[in-house]
């Protein structure tokens, strides 16, 4: 069973999880990686999503946005802020079903790295919702 103090570890960890991602994928973004590690085939792969239509929204890398999301919720979880937490995962989980709407339906390619971002922030949305809503984690 969790604890308070692990509910918000687990957060935390999955918070870097997410960093390493987001920068996995704005590294993907600046450069051709030597080790394309995520390209699987035409339809499994990164760089539709990096280096294609979907790269930037309004000029900014999507891959910084969702870096800067990431570093959201891992400061929001050492203060542990957790409607901040909350507000944050809300936004991350319906622009990362924005993002997985457009690159199934769209461009037709699946990216395996922001399939793997989107799950680590399904899980943060369950625990943010777990810590605003369920008794024994409130303040």
């Amino acid at each position: 069973m969790l604890s308070k103090l692990n509910i918000w570890k687990v957060l935390t960890t999955l918070s870097v999880i997410g960093i390493l991602l987001a920068l996995y994928l704005f590294y993907n973004y600046l450069t051709k990686p030597v080790l394309e590690s995520c390209y699987i085939n035409s339809s499994v792969n990164c760089d539709a999503v990096t280096k294609g239509a979907l790269s930037t929204i309004l000029g900014i890398p999507v891959s910084i946005i969702g870096l800067f999301g990431y570093i959201g919720i891992l400061l929001s979880s050492i203060l542990r802020k957790s409607k901040t937490v909350l507000a944050i995962v809300t936004f991350g989980m319906i622009f990362c079903l924005y993002l997985t709407i457009q690159e199934i339906f769209v461009l037709h390619v699946i990216c395996p790295v922001c399939l793997t971002c989107q799950l680590v922030m399904l899980l943060s949305f369950v625990i943010a919702l777990t810590i605003n809503y369920y008794p024994k984690f409130k303040r």
